[in-house]
């Protein structure tokens, strides 16, 4: 407990819940914009647009983090929020895997698989919903930063693609992996004996 706030009392009501007009959500809105922004610096030609790209991406990429972390920290959490973020980051990977594929400098079956998972894991997480919540775990979260970072040097331009490559290489072991493991709570958690 921390001193000088008051301690909760018995049977008082909960707070009310958050509105969802709200920064956090603002910011899930905003990274949905950013996406066709993004897309269409990225099909420019010329350095210049590509460094854009990047910023605009790299801006997007972060607004993931700093939306979730305020949620949490002053009880913004929404409905809402729990169904567009999920929604906002596959739209922003996507379309820059997807935009990547069509220009010739990512293989399209890497973005097949990555899309196929993300696609595969979030619909069976609003399958399997009524029986419980399958919470992010580390290895969710790592998969998105490695396919933060390995969508980042694609974007960039410059002799990177060691970086590319292995990062990429990476962020798709890690991204199946992860998807596996999903699968398998959903499983349990489908089998589990309800109360």
């Amino acid at each position: 407990m921390i001193a000088g706030t008051p301690e909760p009392v018995a049977g008082s009501p909960d707070p009310p819940p958050a509105s969802v007009y709200n920064i956090a959500n603002a910011l899930t809105l905003l990274r949905i914009v950013l996406v066709p922004l993004f897309v269409w610096l990225l099909f420019m030609d010329g350095t210049g647009w590509r460094i854009g790209a990047f910023a605009v991406f790299a801006a997007a990429s972060v607004t993931d983090k700093i939306d979730g972390d305020l949620a949490r920290a002053r009880g913004l959490v929404t409905d809402f929020g729990k169904i567009a973020d999920p929604i906002a980051d596959k739209a922003l990977t996507g379309a820059a895997l997807v935009s990547l594929s069509a220009l010739g400098e990512l293989w399209w079956w890497v973005t097949a698989v990555i899309m196929a998972r993300e696609i595969g894991i979030t619909v069976m997480r609003f399958v399997v919903i009524r029986y419980g919540v399958i919470p992010a775990s580390k290895g969710g979260k790592l998969k998105t930063m490695l396919q933060v970072f390995a969508i980042g040097f694609y974007i960039l331009p410059g002799p990177l693609d060691y970086l590319r490559w292995v990062t990429m290489a990476a962020a798709l072991i890690v991204t199946v992996v992860t998807g596996v493991d999903y699968v398998v709570q959903a499983w349990r958690l489908r089998r589990a004996p309800r109360s």
